[in-house]
This record gives C-alpha cells, structure tokens and sequence, in this order.
C-alpha cells in the first residue's frame, strides 16, 4: 500500500515518541475527558465497531445541536410518535414506524404488537397473557441472546433446529409470531433458514415474521431490504450505523401492528411505560437518519478503509507479529492481527486485557488467535495513537533475540 509521505512521517514520529510520552500527552485518552475528570473512568481507544457495551457510536454535530433545540420545547408525544414514524417509514419503505428506546425495545414492542393487536384488554394482560396464541417460533441459529425480548412481552419461545421441525411446528391457533436474526445471512450455512425463507413460512401460514436487523448497517441498503422481502416488522438501531442517539431504536412494518406497538409503548400506561424515549432523542434519531439517508455510503467505507490499510502497513516489522487488511462481509475494510506465541509469548484473550487495561487503554475484537482492528468508530487522528499503543504492546512483550 501507498500512502502519502507526510502521513507516514507522521506515523513514524509518533512510534519513535511512543516511550516518551505521559499522560497529559495523550489529550482525552489520558485523561482530559469528562468521565475522567468527573468519575475517574478511562475513556476506551476504539478498534471495533458500534457496540452498546462500550458507548455505541459518535453522533454528529448536528445531531446534538438538534436535540439541544428540541430540549427548548415541549410537544404532544403521541403526536411526535406519529409524525417521526411516518417519516421513518418513508425511509425504510413501510407502511409505518415508531421509535423505540433502543432495539431491545423495538423487539419487545414488535412481539407485544403481535400478540394483541389492538385489543384493550389483551394490551392490559400483558406480560401475561392467558389465551393459547403466545408462541414464537425461532430457529436454533438465529437466536441470540437478546431474543429474551420476546419472552420479556410476555411469549414463549420455542426454538427448532431445522427448517422442516420449525415448519411442522407453525400452528395458527398457537403461533403469534417468527423470529429471524438478519446477521444469519452475512455467513451463510447450510440449514440455516434464509431470512427469505422465514417471509415465505410466514405469508404461507399467515404468521407476522419480526427480522432483528439492529446491528445489519452497512450495508445501508438493509434499512429497506427486509420490508422489500415482505417482512412484517423490521428492528434497526437508532444508534450503531445511523450514529443516532443510541438509546433509540426503530420498529418499522404493518401499519396494524405499528399501531398496536404505539399502544403499548409510552406515554401510554403499558409493557412499554418503561422503555421511554423522549423527544430530544426522537428529534436526534430523525436527524441522524435523515442525514445517514443522504450520505455518500461508499466515500464513508472508503474512510474507514483508509484507516485500516493505513494500519495494517504500520504495524508490520514487529517481530513475530502479523497485520493483515480484508474485506469482511459486511463489505468493509478490517485488520486480521496474529502473533506467534514462540515471540510473543501472550495468548489471544491475554493480550486483549492487557491492551484493555492499559494507558491509554485499548479494545478490538479479540478470540484465542489473535484478533480483528476496526476503524469505523474511530474519530480522524486514533488510527494514528492504536497504532502507537500496538506497536509498542507487541514489541514490549516480545522475547529478545
């Protein structure tokens, strides 16, 4: 890879400047921060990608400056409700949408839609329903541990190991609703139900198919995907890849079942009271995904790219260490690190903690091999200092010849 001179002078001189340096030199990492200057809490150098954990992701100025607006005003919040979602679905290509506290609660709402409708008194019974069509069937594969979501509504979850057991077990009488993971479909494995093959199922039975496709951004063209497929409910975050207020979510499909939803969730007295989202975040998720619906998706890969090629060639000429940059299937750049533990006697998980308790402390995904670095949470600049803080880690840790 080529790079320009003065960006690998750069990176050069920061490497060489790397034992010197002390935490003030090290500006928020090292602890101008406010969770450092308030709590003592070490903000974390990001080399991963928008996880909930750990902050989500970075919103944009406008989106701040939107919400701080919003916070000059009070409006009707059922009246916002329906306004936001109907430009939401606009966007995402449904009949309808409403906005969520975080895709938890899209998840829920979505199931509590599903097993109520607009029935008043089933609304009220719920998380505990007491008629027979409470199951929602989901194939082993494509559950994870956030489908507890649906069992929070108050369903039961049966869970199948393939397509014919899952199918044998669609009931009209007792089946209120399919369950599919969309992240099934970025490594596909044979068995494992299509997210097409769920719609399918569901429009041969009659059964509302729910896709969780929280996390499925990019590719941005997943924010229509699932309802073009004919999908009835599809649950994005409003954080992650929109860069929204990540306490908020989005529940977009059937017009029926978005206003069974909006029954249940607040200021309404139901399931969802909890699960409050106010209009400062509403207001910054509309901003947010109005903005992502008009980016240049290709020119922002190409900046997170930029970053992980720039990495992986500064991190080579460490001894027994490897840096690699591919393409994942998301469709964007990452850096593939492995060490050889004859050199760097540390093994996968122990570098990662080492890294995470270190100063500046560092976080990637990391496994028993090694590890991948990704660049799409990083603000300009900290491509540059986790170069600095790998470098200097895998040196350190290596034998002497």
């Amino acid at each position: 890879m080529r790079f320009l001179r003065r960006e690998m002078f750069t990176a050069a001189a920061l490497l060489n400047w790397a034992p010197k340096l002390k935490a003030r030199d090290k500006g928020p990492y090292g602890g101008r921060s406010i969770y450092t200057r308030m709590l003592g809490i070490r903000p974390i150098v990001p080399c991963r990608g928008h996880t909930t954990a750990f902050g989500g992701s970075l919103m944009p100025e406008e989106v701040l400056r939107a919400m701080n607006e919003a916070n000059d005003y009070f409006v009707d919040l059922v009246e916002l409700q329906r306004a936001a979602g109907k430009r939401i679905a606009e966007i995402m290509k449904t009949e309808a949408a409403v906005v969520s506290a975080g895709s938890f609660s899209a998840m829920l709402l979505g199931c509590a839609a599903c097993l109520t409708g607009t029935d008043k008194q089933k609304i009220e019974a719920l998380p505990h329903p007491t008629w027979p069509k409470r199951e929602v069937l989901i194939q082993k594969a494509h559950r994870i541990y956030y489908d507890r979501a649906y069992r929070a509504a108050g369903a039961i979850v049966r869970e199948f190991e393939t397509k014919a057991e899952f199918e044998r077990a669609i009931n009209p009488e007792t089946t209120v609703m399919l369950a599919a993971l969309a992240s099934t479909e970025q490594n596909p494995k044979p068995g494992v139900m299509t997210v097409r093959e769920y719609v399918d199922l569901g429009k041969k039975h009659g059964i509302p198919v729910l896709v969780d496709a929280a996390s499925e951004l990019p590719p941005s063209t997943n924010m229509t995907r699932f309802a073009a497929m004919g999908a009835d409910l599809v649950v994005i975050s409003g954080g992650k890849g929109v860069l929204g207020p990540q306490s908020s979510g989005m529940l977009a499909g059937r017009k029926d079942l978005i206003e069974a939803a909006l029954m249940h969730s607040s200021p309404n007295p139901n399931i969802g009271r909890g699960m409050k989202v106010g209009k400062e975040e509403i207001i910054g998720l509309l901003v947010a995904l109005e903005r992502y619906h008009n980016l240049d998706h290709d020119s922002v890969q190409e900046s997170w790219n930029r970053k992980a090629r720039y990495m992986a060639e500064a991190l080579q000429g460490i001894p027994g260490f490897t840096a690699k940059y591919r393409i994942n299937p998301q469709g964007f750049g990452e850096v593939r690190i492995d060490w050889d533990r004859k050199v760097i006697p540390l093994g996968g998980k122990e570098a990662a903690t080492k890294l995470y308790d270190g100063d500046p402390r560092l976080m990637y995904y990391d496994d028993d091999e090694g590890g991948v670095l990704q660049t799409r949470s990083m603000k300009d600049g900290d491509e540059i200092l986790a170069v600095r803080i790998l470098a200097r880690f895998f040196r350190e840790n290596a034998r002497k010849a």
